[in-house]
């Protein structure tokens, strides 16, 4: 279908054109991060990588990259960002998104839809939606979405959504702490019944030597104030319990 738009050899060329602020990667896992280097050295402030299964080895060649850069990546393996009622970048499916003042941070899409529903259906808006990503190494984390919100005067409360594997929650729980003492903040974490050295769903979600539990994942967000959920239904209520009156 031609849709009546242009069509660039090379992102660089399509920066120099368009003055675009943003760059959106659907490309197969083989060349994805390739896409995601070009759209970095042509400078694109906000890269999102919703391509699911780039090897490890080649999102390594991508994080280094990435330091010193003038990009932010989201993903990869991500849904992408939805700031309700303006701008969608990504597959989130935008009807059941309403505006409001809740800034809602995950590593795993459909868990992030069930959530963005049931508060929808309460009717507690949504600011800004991230998607991070569920891969072992992606762009950016828990702890930097936080820090957004965090400087976000649109977002009033939080809502994190995270699984077993790694120390992201944890790490983005020690910062909140401290930083989101007296913001309304909520949570869910997915795997609480998985067994050690067990993968499940994404690749980042698997329990080794005991590290990555949902259990310590849950005690480290209760200790910094989070409202944990067993379901992501619940999490409308608890936002109320801590007090979000939005």
């Amino acid at each position: 279908m031609h849709l009546g738009l242009p069509v660039f050899d090379t992102v660089a060329e399509a920066k120099a054109a368009t003055q675009c602020d943003a760059s959106v990667v659907y490309v197969p896992p083989a060349g994805a991060a390739d896409a995601i280097c070009e759209a970095i050295q042509a400078e694109i402030p906000l890269i999102i990588a919703i391509t699911e299964g780039i090897p490890v080895a080649d999102m390594v060649k991508v994080k280094r990259d990435l330091c010193g850069s003038k990009s932010r990546l989201i993903g990869p393996n991500c849904p992408g960002v939805m700031t309700a009622g303006e701008c969608k970048i990504g597959i989130m499916p935008g009807n059941i998104f309403m505006p409001g003042k809740v800034g809602i941070v995950s590593r795993s899409g459909t868990l992030t839809y069930e959530a963005v529903q049931a508060m929808t259906d309460a009717g507690i808006g949504q600011s800004t939606c991230v998607g991070i990503g569920g891969d072992p190494i992606i762009g950016s984390t828990f702890l930097e979405v936080l820090q957004l919100f965090a400087a976000d005067p649109e977002t009033e409360a939080i809502v994190l959504i995270g699984e077993i594997g790694g120390a992201a929650e944890e790490e983005a729980a020690a910062w909140a702490a401290t930083n989101l003492a007296n913001v309304p903040k909520a949570a869910f974490i997915a795997g609480r019944t998985a067994p050690e050295g067990k993968r499940m769903g994404h690749a980042g979600a698997i329990i080794s030597g005991g590290a990555g539990t949902a259990a310590s994942k849950v005690a480290a967000l209760e200790a910094a104030g989070f409202r944990v959920a067993g379901s992501p239904t619940e999490l409308p209520q608890l936002l109320r319990d801590a007090g979000y009156r939005g």
